[in-house]
């Protein structure tokens, strides 16, 4: 079964309405194809003055590779307690595991105008902040510091480089009124840097 490109998905649910999800955008493909899927939703709603986050995963088969398409337009804050449960809904399943099944993220391609993925499934979420090691933490307002420290995205990989010279973990840290379509922008820049000491453990706080 293959995706086709779309920045707005439209999908068809079991009442016969058409929803929409806003999918993030970013400027390269980490995963172009995903075979043997399952897709999961997680909308965008507002009721009065609360946002909310609508999760869909009756079509969710527990062997097969879980796809999330997530509205961009959600915070950080109401998305990941969600993938935290369907992470754990899939790990703790005993009779019908499959360990070759993966969980993707995602997105559209803005530049090569194709639908993407990204892996997530060997992620492990925490809603806290970390109280060790070095935090890699992309703020809201879209800059990156290193342990309180202002550094650019040209400057990253240089000065991590340059600072674990003792070797700690690291951990990638994201603020969580941040949305979630700038968490997958972050995610696939994620991708073109090389760092020792990384930890599978993100902290959204």
């Amino acid at each position: 079964m293959k995706y086709l490109f779309g920045i707005v998905l439209l999908l068809s649910i079991s009442c016969g309405n058409k929803e929409d999800i806003l999918l993030p955008k970013a400027d390269r493909t980490v995963v172009k194809e995903v075979a043997d899927l399952s897709p999961i939703y997680i909308f965008f709603r507002v009721n009065g003055k609360d946002t909310l986050a609508e999760v869909n995963r009756k079509n969710s088969i527990i062997t097969t590779n879980w796809i999330l398409n997530i509205d961009r337009r959600l915070p950080l804050r109401l998305v990941i307690p969600e993938v935290m449960k369907l992470q754990q809904r899939k790990r703790d399943e005993k009779e019908h595991r499959n360990e070759l099944a993966l969980n993707y993220y995602s997105y559209a391609d803005r530049i090569d105008k194709n639908l993407a993925f990204i892996p997530f499934t060997q992620v492990y979420y925490k809603m806290e902040k970390p109280q060790k090691g070095i935090v890699i933490f992309f703020s809201k307002d879209g800059k990156i510091r290193v342990n309180n420290k202002l550094v650019s995205k040209n400057e990253l990989q240089k000065f991590i480089n340059n600072f674990n010279d003792k070797q700690e973990e690291i951990r990638y840290c994201f603020d969580m009124n941040s949305s979630y379509g700038s968490y997958i922008q972050n995610k696939v820049f994620i991708q073109t840097i090389e760092i020792k000491n990384i930890v599978s453990e993100e902290c959204v706080y």
